[in-house]
This record gives structure tokens, sequence and C-alpha cells, in this order.
């Protein structure tokens, strides 16, 4: 490297560009030094899960062509790093058991405690994955009390996205064991899981979280998995460009930001002459009566977009007047911040979270007290969510928000567009996520996801298969259990039998059981209607456990999934079905009729049927079809009342015959 050209180095400048030569060369030294250090990968660290009774493989990095000693249980293993400096050592089957110490030395020595080995599991999928326990704590408190243990480990994968090349390692990331604090950031669905494994089996559990709320499949393929995809592998090009993504991002920002000031500017809730109207003494004549909860579009605003104010009076006994208290306002859509007699108390900035807000104990006054709630919504129907709780509590008082509000329009706007996920974009999180866990050895994979998938259910038949034949390829390990979460029901009940992209993605998910060592938890029971992040996340967990017993543990006798259709006779004007996975038989849950059969001719046009259990089959049958054809079981969205179990209590999985 040239400094200088001319100079006198006994000069002072001469003797400034020693200085600089000098700093440079220590530097240069230092790197060089640095690069030759001894380094491991996030999730070879303190608190780690090693998968029993395999070959486990330890990696890292150190200097060119340098000897690398590694030391665990009484056993001593050797190799010599790579030119770039990349080794690993493969330690023979290991039993359960732990906490146990690894010493590593190349150079330096690194000194790895508190090490378990047990079986660790990949979760991975969406939101319905990555919720956390924090999220379903207020019914699941007891279980959060009780989670002390040691032999129940999470490795959350820090979300971040990369389209230019597979990571071989994370940005950051820690082993957590789990207890009643670091409980609340594990997946919900993970931990329950994890604990009914641990419960049987009696060996630790590692689970390494790599979800993101939102992902479509597609964005969990590699590079070559995406090439049977062309419209998803000619996406994942597109967005190799760093340019076009600080463009996007930038408009996108650009875009939202101008929206929300143009919001603001012309919201009359905050141009009040005297106060904004969430002062207890805003003037208020004039403002119409809405009954809460609900939608704005079901009143005289219609459908509008833009920012609404609610609010209403409550009283407060003495006996909680001066305390804390919780204020809980179900779902809102899609924005709120909320006042109590004028003192802000929370905001939520999108839909889905549930509004729990903590109330000081200086706002709540004896008597009357004012709350208003100020929503914004940016695009579709604005309002409060049915079939939830609004209300504040305080030890054994709860104060009812349910009923007539008042509101008023602060300001309309055109709908705002949505932002370009460009984190959901194919290939991104399989990059960054995914590709640094692929030396880690594993029992197997659990998946919740497809929500984001249902408007394409067909693709997903050949979309889903190939994500899991890619997922086996790239880790080396063979057909390791991959075992998944089938959709469960949700949005508003039909009347009549219809068409449902649900119905055919949970199709979809189903047919991919023909692969090796795949199991399937059916969840159509435990769904919540209005909410695409059902909590009973504990249930879900104990299914994908009853599979993994079966599928990963070779428990044969163990009674894993509930009835799932296998073929269908007619005879005259009925049609028999026989189902595998009956159990100890087949039964109505909670008695009275079978529900969610219906049946059609010809012609296709399906009508709700009668429907009987008869031994192990069951009996379809319609006045209004002389000569059926077909049968359908919970196909829609929400197949409200369908009731096919067995007697283990697991539910049927839905089913059509006319495919």
């Amino acid at each position: 490297m040239r400094l200088a050209t001319g100079t006198r180095e006994d000069g002072p400048r001469g003797l400034m560009v020693k200085r600089v030569r000098k700093i440079l060369l220590a530097l240069l030294l230092l790197s060089v030094s640095a690069s030759a250090q001894l380094r491991l990968p996030r999730l070879i660290s303190d608190g780690m899960v090693l998968q029993r009774n395999s070959g486990v493989k330890i990696w890292g990095w150190t200097g060119e062509n340098k000897e690398v000693s590694l030391r665990f249980l009484d056993s001593t293993y050797s190799t010599v790093a790579e030119k770039n400096g990349a080794w690993s050592l493969v330690l023979s089957g290991q039993q359960p058991g732990g906490p146990y110490e690894m010493r590593i030395e190349s150079g330096n020595v690194i000194t790895l405690s508190d090490i378990m080995i047990g079986d660790v599991w990949v979760c991975s999928g969406q939101s319905n994955m990555e919720l956390s326990m924090r999220r379903v704590s207020p019914i699941y408190g007891k279980e959060i009390a009780g989670s002390d243990n040691p032999s129940i480990r999470l490795f959350s994968v820090p979300q971040r996205y990369d389209f230019t090349a597979p990571q071989v390692d994370l940005p950051s990331g820690s082993w957590r064991r789990a207890n009643p604090e670091n409980v609340l950031e594990f997946s919900a669905v993970a931990y329950f899981f994890a604990q009914q494994l641990h419960d049987k089996h009696k060996v630790p559990i590692g689970l390494i979280n790599a979800s993101l709320g939102g992902s479509p499949a597609e964005s969990w393929m590699s590079e070559e998995a995406l090439k049977d995809f062309p419209v998803h592998s000619q996406e994942a090009q597109r967005f190799k460009d760093s340019t076009l993504i600080r463009q996007i991002e930038q408009a996108d920002n650009e875009r939202i930001q101008a929206w929300y000031r143009a919001l603001r500017d012309r919201d009359e809730g905050h141009k009040a002459p005297n106060a904004s109207w969430y002062s207890p003494d805003a003037n208020i004549s004039g403002w119409d009566v809405v009954n809460i909860p609900g939608y704005w579009s079901e009143t005289d605003l219609g459908p509008v977009n833009g920012v609404v104010w609610f609010r209403r009076t409550f009283d407060v006994p003495s006996l909680i007047a001066g305390k804390q208290a919780k204020l809980v306002l179900g779902r809102i859509v899609d924005a709120d911040s909320v006042f109590i007699n004028g003192v802000f108390v929370g905001t939520t900035s999108y839909q889905y979270p549930p509004r729990r807000y903590e109330i000081s104990p200086t706002v709540l006054k004896e008597g009357e007290n004012v709350i208003v709630v100020r929503v914004i919504n940016s695009s579709g129907r604005g309002g409060f969510v049915h079939d939830k709780p609004y209300e504040i509590a305080a030890g054994s008082v709860t104060i009812d928000l349910k009923g007539p509000w008042q509101y008023r329009l602060g300001a309309t706007m055109e709908p705002l567009a949505s932002q370009t996920f460009i984190r959901w974009k194919p290939l991104g999180l399989y990059n960054a996520m995914l590709a640094p866990l692929l030396n880690t050895r594993i029992k197997g994979v659990i998946w919740y996801q497809g929500e984001s998938n249902a408007a394409r259910p067909l693709e997903y038949r050949d979309l889903f298969p190939s994500l899991i034949r890619n997922w086996r390829n790239d880790w080396q390990q063979g057909d390791f259990p991959f075992l998944f979460v089938q959709l469960p029901n949700f949005m508003e009940s039909k009347n009549l039998p219809g068409e449902s992209n649900w119905a055919l993605l949970r199709e979809s998910q189903m047919k991919a059981l023909s692969l090796p060592k795949t199991g399937m938890a059916v969840a159509i029971d435990i769904g919540e209607w209005n909410d695409i992040h059902p909590l009973n996340k504990k249930e879900v967990g104990r299914r994908l456990a009853l599979v993994a017993h079966r599928v990963a543990y070779g428990d044969g006798s163990m009674i894993s999934s509930g009835p799932m259709y296998d073929s269908m006779r007619i005879e005259g004007d009925r049609i028999i079905l026989t189902f595998s996975d009956i159990g100890s038989g087949l039964v109505v849950n909670g008695g009275g009729d079978l529900r969610q059969f219906s049946i059609a001719g010809k012609d296709k046009q399906f009508v709700w049927a009668n429907a009987q259990i008869r031994g192990n089959e069951v009996v379809v049958w319609s006045e209004a079809i002389a000569n059926p054809v077909a049968v359908r079981y919970a196909w829609a969205d929400n197949p409200e009342g369908a009731n096919l179990y067995n007697r283990e209590g697991l539910p049927a999985s839905p089913f059509r015959t006319d495919e």
C-alpha cells in the first residue's frame, strides 16, 4: 500500500507516515490474528442440546491448516482445519444426560458448559409456530409458573432474510432453559410439544425455533428446490438485487409515512380548539352511538378507511379506585390508541395481537370514568372483533365494556396499499434462517404453516412435499420425521355447503402424508372463527407429540390420529365410508347426530346430508339425492360443529371423495 510520494521520512511528515504505517501494520496483524482464532457457530454454545444416539457434528473455524482438539466425556477428537479455516468433528453416539462440559482447543481454548444430550427438534413455519407463551399467558398461568425444567431448552433463530447465498452462521442467539421467566419467549406450540416428549421419554429436549409470522412455504426453500416452481424462482432471482430492495423499502416508507402524516393532519379529533377528543372534557355533542364489539361499516359511516374515535363512560366502585387494573379490548382492526380519563394507557399498531393494557393506580377514580379509543383502519373493515372480551379487571371486580359507545369519524382516507414484505419472498428465509442449521444433528421437524399459502391451495400440493424433500436432502440425515399441523377452523361458518381454499389447503397438507416418516396433527376443532391465531396451543402441542411418539419414537401402539378417510362404496341411495386410524372405534363427539357431512349426485351440487356410524363405517344419505356419487366432510373454512372422532378423542380430518 503506497501512502505518500516524495516525502522525506526524517521530517515531520515522514514521521507521520511512519506512525500511520505502524498503525496499519498493527491492524493488519490484529485482523490476521483474529481470523486465525478458534471460533464456533452460535448453535455450538453453552447450554446446547446435542442429539443422542447419533454422529453429532461439532464445527467451527480457526487458522488455515491448524490442528483442532476436542475433549468431551472422557474422549478426545482431533482434526486439521482446511485452507479456509473451516473444520468439523463427528462425535460418536452419545447417551442422553447432562449437564456436561466440552473443551475445544486450536491455539486458544473454548470451554462450553451446561451441555445436555437428548433430542433436538427444529420448529418452523409462520406465526402460529412463532406465537409465544407470553401471548397465551392469560390461559396458561399455571403452566408458566410450573415450567422450571433445565431439560427443556430453546434456541431462537434471529428473524432475517438473505437472497444472495446460504449463510454459514447466525448473527446472534443463545440456548435458554425453560423456567417461568424464559418460557415466556418460547414458542407455545413447541414448548407444550417438548413438555409432552420429556414427560414420556425422560430425555432432554432441545428446540430450535426458526419461524416467522406470515411466511409462505416458498420463503423456506432453497434456490435449487425453487427451480421446480418458475414463478417463485424468478422472484428469488429478482430480489438478489440489493438496490431493488432499497428502492422498494424507500418507496414503501415514503408512501406509508405520507399516508399517516395526512391522516394526522386531517384528524378532527386532534383539531379541537379546546381539547383533543381523548380529553374527558371534549365536546361530544352530535356523536352517534354504536354497539361494541362491531365494525363501523355496519353503521351510517359505511366502509370508510381512516380514523374513528370511540368513547364511553363507566362506573368504578370504591373497591378498585386508585388500584392497578388490566384493560382487555379483544382485538381491534387495525391500530388503536387508548386513553382513560385523558391518560394514555396503551397502543397496538396492527390488528392481530390481543389488546391487553395495564392501568396504573393513579388512573381509575371512584364514580364516573371515561375511556376513549382512537382506531386507525387503513383498508378493509375497521372496528372491534366480535366474540372477544372487552373489560377492565382488578382483583375480583370486572367491568364489562361491551354495549353502547359513542363514536365519531375523525378523518377519511383512501385505502393504504400494503407494504412489500420482502422478508416473505422466496429463498430469503432458507438462506438466512435455515441454512445455518444444516450441520446440526436433529431428531426431526415440527411445522405449523399454510395460512399464507391458502390463496394457492393446489400449488401447495406440490410445494409442501418439495419443501420436505428439500430439507431432508440438504440436511443429509435421511428421512428424518417431519410432523405438521393441519390448518384449524377459521372465519365465519357458512349455512350451506360450498367451496373453500382452506379446505383445499388442508387436503394438500394431508397428501404430504404419502412421504415417509411424516405425520399430521388435525386441529379442525381447536381454532377460533374470529382469530387466525387461536390460543389453544397446548392441545396442538399434545397432538403433535402423539404423532411424534409413533413416527419418531416407534410406538406403534400409540393412537396418534383421528379417523382418516380411506374409501367409499355406493349402496343404492347411500354412500358408505371407511376409515383408517379409528382407534377403538368411531364416535359422535358430544353425542347427537353427525354434522358437516354433505352429499352430491352427478351434478356435484352438494347438499347437507344425514350421516350415521355403523360399526367402523359411516353411512351418508339425503332424501334429495337419489343417485349419490360423492361425499364431503368438514369441507369449509370453518366447519362449525364437525363431530366425527375416534374414542381416543381425536377428530377426523376433513376430506372429500370427489377429487
